[in-house]
């Protein structure tokens, strides 16, 4: 037997040779725009509002206001009350007691009557335009839209206070105009002054009145701290001054009264002319309106 032939060793495989290492630079690919960002051809323009973006101030705070006592029903009714209260009452004070009228009597006199019940309708009203908020929930939306409460309690105090003033001093020239037909000869028929002074202490009432109601948020709470506020100083003299000890501060107490007060500021005479019962009502005023506005800010809708 032969040998067998050996078999060549396959070649080893050789490597491949080896490939330059370059630096890639990565580059990101451009973004394809979307096209529904992208208006096509004869596509209508985007929406742009009519209504310009203007920066909210007062005055918008005042319209508001003014828009929403107006248009409520409440209102309309206690006003027209108002009126008929102090014309009506005025009239018929003027036709029993005018013939006795005296020389330099003034014909506002004839407006006292009515304006002592016609005050409570204002104090109702002031307490019903911000209660009446709380009790249906409007303030919620009110405060939404305006961030700012300073600025709507503010135009609160100015369009109710402005509305207070016109409709005491129209209700007190009417009843004076009309009671000079019943006062001989000789009375003071100068009305000017006297409604002015008269109208801006009831609508110094109104405002407190109003920040009762913001403080309380409860209109029948409220209404009844006003009559309280309105009446007691009338009445507790009455109390006050058989008392040795509490007379001159029951005196005094019945100075400041409210009803003492509209009767000096309407028929000045030698007891005085009611200047510092309104100076004290403006002063009573800014510190209860301090506290409403205070009041506002710290506590939640």
């Amino acid at each position: 037997m032969s040998a067998p032939t050996p078999q060549p060793h396959p070649a080893a495989a050789t490597p491949p040779p080896a490939v330059p290492q370059t630096s890639v630079r990565r580059t990101t690919a451009p973004r394809t725009p979307d096209p529904r960002s992208v208006p096509s051809p004869g596509s209508p323009a985007p929406y742009e509002s009519p209504i310009p973006i203007v920066r909210a101030h007062l005055g918008h705070a005042l319209r508001a206001e003014w828009t929403k006592i107006r248009t409520v029903r409440s209102t309309l009714w206690t006003l027209g009350v108002f009126e008929l209260l102090v014309v009506g009452v005025g009239l018929v004070f003027a036709a029993t007691v005018g013939e006795r009228m005296g020389r330099g009597d003034r014909v506002t006199l004839f407006a006292f009557p009515g304006l002592l019940l016609g005050t409570i309708c204002l104090l109702t009203l002031g307490v019903l335009v911000i209660s009446s908020e709380y009790g249906t929930g409007l303030v919620r939306p009110t405060l939404t839209a305006a961030p700012q409460r300073h600025r709507v309690l503010a135009a609160k105090f100015l369009v109710f206070s402005a509305i207070s003033f016109v409709a005491v001093l129209v209700a007190t020239g009417i009843v004076a105009t009309a009671g000079a037909a019943f006062v001989p000869a000789g009375a003071d028929l100068h009305w000017g002054g006297p409604a002015l002074l008269a109208s801006l202490y009831l609508s110094l009432l109104g405002v407190v009145a109003l920040a009762t109601g913001t403080m309380l948020r409860h209109s029948a709470g409220a209404i009844a701290a006003m009559l309280g506020v309105y009446f007691l100083p009338t009445v507790l003299p009455i109390f006050l001054v058989n008392i040795e000890a509490t007379e001159t501060l029951g005196r005094k107490v019945l100075e400041y009264s409210a009803p003492n007060a509209l009767s000096l500021l309407l028929i000045p005479d030698q007891g005085g002319n009611g200047l510092p019962q309104l100076a004290l009502l403006a002063v009573l005023t800014a510190a209860v309106a301090g506290c409403a506005f205070a009041v506002l800010h710290r506590r939640d809708v």
